[in-house]
C-alpha cells in the first residue's frame, strides 16, 4: 500500500532587512533632486525673507541690523521720506518707460531674426548676446565712455533710459524668440488663405499666440531695470534711483521704510508672475477645449457613441 505523508507547511521564506544606512541612501538617492533644488530656492529666498521681517523691527538706532522688537508704525510712515519717494518714482518711471520701448524694438527684432534671411543675420544673433555675457560695470563705464564722447550736454535721466533699453533689449529678444521658434506657422497660412492681409494675420492671430513670451519678456525687463545699480551709477549724473538712494543710504543707515518698499515691490513682482502664469494656464485649457468644440459643431450635435457590441441589427 501505498502511504501518502502529509508533512507541516513550508517555513516562510527568510527575508534579509537592509540596514538603516542603505534605507538612508536608497531615499536620499529617490529625492535628492527635491531637496538640492529645496535647498537653492531657500538659499535664493532666505535674504529676501530678512528683508521682510526686518521691515518690522524698531531698531534702537539708526541701522537696521539687529532685532529689537516688532512694530508696525515703519509701515504706517512708508511714504513719509520725500528723498525715498522721489528716487522710488524714478525708478518707476524709468523702468516702465525702459520696458516699454525694449519690449517693442526687441519684438520687432525677434520677429526679424526668426521670420526672415538676410545678410548679416548670423552676426546679429551673435551681437544680441554680447550685452548679456558683458560684465555691468564694462558696459556702464563704456557707455559713459560714448556719452562723453558724443559730448552729452549732461548725465541724467535720459541718459539713463537710453542705457536701460540698450541692455533690456537683448533679454527681450532671447526670450520672445523662443517662443517664435515653436511657433505654428501653418496657422497664419490658413488665416491667409480665408482672405485676411498682413497685418490682420499679425494683429489677429499671431500677436495673440505670441503674447505670453511677450509679457514675460516685458516683466524680465522691467525687474532688470527696476534693480540696476552698475550701469546706473556710471550714466546717473544728478537723478537719484531707489538702488542709488539704498546705497548713499547705506552709508549713514539705512531707514526702515525701505525694507517696507522694497517689500511692496515684491509682493507686487509675485502678484503680476501670478496672474501671467494663471492667463497662461487659462489659454492652454481654451486651446486644448476648443477643437472638441469646432468638432461639435461642424457635426450640428453631440457626438453620438457607436452602439454596443450585440445590439440590435448586430
Amino acid at each position: 500500500m501505498l502511504r501518502v505523508e502529509v508533512g507541516t507547511a513550508a517555513a516562510p521564506a527568510y527575508v534579509r532587512r537592509d540596514s538603516l544606512l542603505r534605507r538612508v541612501w536608497a531615499w536620499l538617492r529617490e529625492h535628492g533632486i527635491n531637496i538640492y533644488a529645496g535647498l537653492a530656492i531657500a538659499y535664493l529666498l532666505i535674504p529676501i525673507a530678512v528683508i521682510i521681517l526686518f521691515s518690522f523691527n524698531n531698531p534702537a538706532g539708526k541701522y537696521n541690523f539687529t532685532w529689537e522688537s516688532f512694530t508696525l508704525d515703519h509701515w504706517k510712515t512708508v511714504f513719509s521720506l520725500p528723498d525715498l519717494n522721489s528716487a522710488l518714482l524714478t525708478s518707476l518711471k524709468l523702468a516702465a518707460l525702459a520696458t516699454i520701448i525694449s519690449t517693442a524694438i526687441g519684438t520687432l527684432m525677434a520677429i526679424a531674426l526668426v521670420r526672415h534671411r538676410f545678410f548679416g543675420r548670423r552676426t546679429a544673433n551673435f551681437l544680441i548676446v554680447v550685452p548679456m555675457a558683458t560684465p555691468e560695470i564694462v558696459m556702464g563705464a563704456s557707455l559713459l565712455s560714448f556719452f562723453l564722447i558724443l559730448g552729452t550736454p549732461s548725465l541724467g535721466f535720459s541718459t539713463l533710459l537710453i542705457a536701460h533699453v540698450m541692455f533690456c533689449i537683448s533679454f527681450v529678444v532671447v526670450v520672445v524668440r523662443s517662443r517664435l521658434i515653436g511657433f505654428d506657422r501653418s496657422l497664419e497660412e490658413a488665416a491667409q488663405d480665408l482672405g485676411a492681409n498682413a497685418l490682420d494675420t499679425f494683429r489677429l492671430v499671431t500677436l495673440p499666440l505670441i503674447m505670453p513670451g511677450i509679457v514675460a519678456a516685458a516683466l524680465l525687463a522691467f525687474a532688470l531695470s527696476i534693480d540696476d545699480f552698475v550701469v546706473t551709477n556710471f550714466n546717473s549724473g544728478t537723478t537719484v534711483t531707489f538702488p542709488l538712494y539704498i546705497f548713499g543710504a547705506a552709508q549713514r543707515g539705512i531707514p526702515v521704510e525701505v525694507n517696507a518698499v522694497a517689500t511692496i515691490l515684491f509682493c507686487s513682482t509675485l502678484i503680476a508672475m501670478g496672474f501671467t502664469v494663471l492667463q497662461q494656464r487659462r489659454a492652454e485649457r481654451m486651446a486644448s477645449v476648443r477643437p472638441q468644440q469646432e468638432g461639435e459643431d461642424l457635426l450640428g450635435t453631440t457626438p453620438v457613441p457607436p452602439p454596443a457590441p450585440g445590439g440590435a441589427g448586430g
